[in-house]
């Protein structure tokens, strides 16, 4: 099995930003997960995490600390993390070999 989740180098620079620029104090990085949300069922989300949950696994990887949601891990296995930056839109992105399916919008995803 591979690594439970890889970064892009555009997504570490992103969560160095974030992290440096975060208005809350402590955060040692980003945890990220899926939640049920959306026209196909699943949705990414991230947020800051100040400490490491129980059961959490902890992906370090091109210097930043991913905290991987423990109830998303088997959603994410094998995903990768981008940042895309354009006119329209930012945001960070999940290339997930789970997913089967994904909405229209781009909301969504199951598996």
């Amino acid at each position: 099995m591979g690594p439970l989740l890889t970064l892009t180098d555009r997504a570490a620079d992103r969560v160095k930003n974030l992290i440096s620029k975060s208005p809350e104090e402590g955060v040692l990085g980003l945890r990220v997960g899926v939640n049920t949300r959306g026209c196909s069922g699943l949705s990414y989300f991230v947020e800051y995490a100040r400490e490491q949950k129980k059961f959490e696994d902890v992906v370090e990887d091109k210097g930043v600390k991913i905290f991987v949601d423990p109830t998303s891990t088997m959603f994410l296995i094998g995903s990768e993390m981008d940042y895309v930056e354009d006119k329209l839109e930012s945001g960070f992105t999940f290339t997930n070999p789970n997913e089967k399916a994904r909405c229209g919008c781009g909301e969504s995803f199951s598996v």
